[in-house]
């Protein structure tokens, strides 16, 4: 027992060292000045450890952090790292990469269960995501965990298109999309974590490095993040990084003190699984990253 135990550890071993690779090249290409991928991996295994998800399935959830960005880095677009928001020809185009990252993971030996994740990092708690339309429950709990840490690590990191947000204005997010994008109980647990490196959001470690040195400039801080205004959404980033969810909005609710309680009420009330074709943010609206 012990021996196959060695063995498997063995294996596992190899198959991170392998996929460490893989997600450096992955965000080099995708213009990470920092580590992103195991960021995401780091997180998405402290809240595997909440729900309680057993080893094999925390092993697949790692692999899968680790290689949720190489279906971009194996369609080689341009537009990946424009600073400017996409069209929407590249938006519809970008939406294939979970399919491609599928793929890309079977070829360097991921186990089944991290493809699945891989395809399924983009699904929306409402079934706005893509490329299968899943929602709640029918997303299994991993690709949950890793669609909530993928964009905090990708919010609180600067982007081609946008500064780092601060840890408080990245958790503002996850709340108040909570109920749409995120699933509810994964934001709430996300939000009980404290105290890891991995949820030190780069705007301050940048402020900090310019206050110590002198030598670097603030970086112009982002938009109001309650402010609402769809048309100044980066839409070219489906984590919408400016304005507040409608949804909860046009429930009644103030979005910069919307809660974990009214986001799941309106969830309710609204009925936001009928809600994939509204004017205001539609499956259209891909992400670049995140």
């Amino acid at each position: 027992m012990a021996s196959m135990q060695t063995k498997v550890s063995d294996e596992e071993k190899i198959a991170r060292d392998a996929f460490t690779r893989l997600a450096e090249e992955a965000d080099e290409f995708e213009g990470y000045a920092h580590p992103h991928a195991e960021r995401i991996a780091a997180l998405s295994s402290e809240l595997a450890k909440l729900f309680g998800l057993g080893r094999a399935d925390r092993a697949s959830l790692r692999l899968a952090a680790l290689a949720h960005d190489l279906g971009e880095m194996a369609m080689k677009r341009d537009y990946i790292r424009r600073a400017a928001p996409l069209t929407f020809e590249e938006r519809l185009d970008l939406a294939r990469h979970p399919v491609i990252g599928e793929q890309e993971a079977a070829r360097a030996g991921a186990d089944r269960g991290a493809q699945l994740l891989v395809r399924w990092h983009q699904e929306w708690w409402n079934g706005a995501g893509y490329p299968d339309a899943l929602a709640r429950e029918n997303i299994p709990l991993a690709a949950r965990i890793l669609r909530v840490a993928d964009a905090y690590a990708a919010l609180t990191d600067a982007r081609p298109y946008r500064p780092a947000l601060t840890e408080a204005d990245a958790r503002r997010h996850l709340t108040e999309w909570a109920g749409l994008e995120f699933d509810p109980q994964v934001v709430r647990a996300f939000l009980t974590l404290n105290n890891l490196p991995a949820l030190s959001s780069y705007a301050r470690r940048d402020e900090d490095a310019a206050t110590t040195t002198g030598a670097a400039t603030q970086a112009e801080p982002p938009g109001d993040a309650s402010s609402g205004d769809v048309d100044e959404w980066n839409v070219g980033g489906r984590v919408p990084e400016r304005g507040a969810n409608p949804y909860v909005s046009r429930a009644g609710e103030s979005a910069p003190g919307a809660t974990l309680d009214s986001v799941q009420s309106s969830d309710r009330d609204q009925g936001f699984d009928n809600n994939r074709n509204s004017d205001s943010f539609t499956k259209a609206d891909t992400d670049r990253h995140a």
